[in-house]
């Protein structure tokens, strides 16, 4: 069967390439086409109709300034969805795109399935509205979703366990021990605090140098800074100390070796937790108060990072918008270096958090789902 994927960023890149393993399992006819970047071009034996290099602008204001691209992005994958006529359009979060191609893949009988649910219980609920017209099936990576979606919307999805979880574990089996890693990126034997900016150039800008500010208040660790993909080493140098070592396609050997992180919320603040890395998480936009007050407003949900929700409770510190100064930051990682009281309470948190996730194969359950869906619909039609 034909299927096309459309993931937006290196997260989707990953839990997409997941998937696609997945179905090539249940699956031994697969074909794929799809949006993404390099690691579902490995597992597809395709290269992306769109890379997610020139699809991943976020906010407002950045789409507003690459809409030309955005665009063309979207004319050319609709175009391509026709092309290819799949049996199934298989889209990974990133919704005011892929929502759009939903309802063009509607348009043409295509079945439509969503892995890994945009974030609609934090906000843009409306969007509630376009999911159950144009999505047959709704795949969740969090319990607390499948409430949320029933419960304000009457909606029925399916918690399919939490792909980072496996990633996580599976990972850890092969990671080069500390030695090795540190050789690898010439680095001293010194205690780790690790930044991770953000994979977006905008998250990067507004984050990085306070995040290496508040870091450096704890001279007898070295500070080491995750490059994301995508991003050339040289803009980091716009906005840290000259000769801060960074990392490139490291970042998750670099939380595991770390004694603690700076994270820009996101699913790094997830793998961070199941890296068992006591972490601070960082977010700064524009960092005025009135910015804090109005998310506040929009915000549907009591935490904004993936620990804490999940656990729905306060495991790791959020530092956001006006609250996200050196010197605030720098307090909170104080408190969760080794021998603080901070270090012992998060990962205690993180145990919680990883029994309410389960063990389920999040990417296996839905390539079953989604095959045992479509394989009736095929055989009718033949």
């Amino acid at each position: 069967m034909r299927y096309f994927i459309s993931a937006g960023e290196p997260s989707g890149d990953l839990h997409a390439a997941q998937l696609i393993k997945a179905l090539k399992e249940v699956d031994r006819y697969a074909e794929f086409a799809f949006l993404g970047g390099d690691l579902m071009a490995e597992e597809a034996g395709v290269t992306p109709v769109i890379h997610y290099r020139d699809m991943a602008f976020m906010g407002f204001s950045e789409v507003i300034r690459h809409l030309p691209q955005v665009l063309t992005n979207l004319k050319q994958a609709c175009n391509a969805i026709t092309d290819a006529m799949p049996d199934a359009l298989i889209l990974v979060d990133y919704p005011s795109f892929n929502l759009k191609l939903a309802a063009h893949a509607k348009k043409l009988g295509i079945s439509v399935y969503y892995y890994i649910s945009p974030k609609v219980w934090a906000w843009k609920e409306h969007r509630v509205k376009q999911i159950k017209r144009f999505v047959d099936r709704m795949f969740c990576i969090f319990p607390f979703e499948v409430d949320f979606y029933k419960r304000r919307h009457d909606y029925d999805v399916t918690y399919v366990g939490n792909p980072s979880v496996e990633e996580v574990d599976e990972k850890l089996r092969h990671i080069p021990s500390r030695e090795e890693f540190l050789n690898r990126y010439n680095l001293p034997d010194k205690p780790i605090i690790a930044i991770v900016p953000g994979s977006r150039k905008s998250e990067i800008k507004n984050n990085l140098m306070i995040m290496e500010q508040a870091a450096a208040a704890h001279p007898e660790y070295q500070t080491v800074i995750a490059g994301a993909p995508g991003i050339d080493l040289e803009y980091y140098g716009y906005y840290i100390t000259p000769g801060t070592p960074i990392v490139k396609g490291a970042t998750f050997e670099l939380m595991h070796h770390a004694k603690a992180a700076l994270v820009t919320s996101g699913t790094a603040t997830l793998e961070c937790a199941l890296l068992n890395t006591p972490q601070v998480v960082c977010y700064r936009s524009n960092g005025i108060k009135l910015s804090y007050q109005i998310m506040e407003k929009i915000l549907k949900v009591p935490f904004v990072s993936l620990p804490n929700l999940i656990a729905n409770r306060r495991i790791v510190p959020e530092m956001l918008v006006h609250r996200c100064t050196p010197e605030l930051v720098g307090r909170e990682l104080s408190n969760i270096l080794p021998g603080r009281p901070g270090f012992d309470n998060q990962r205690e948190g993180y145990s919680l958090m990883r029994r309410i996730l389960g063990e389920s194969d999040a990417a296996a359950t839905t390539a079953t789902a989604i095959h045992n869906a479509i394989r009736p619909k095929i055989t009718q039609l033949k």
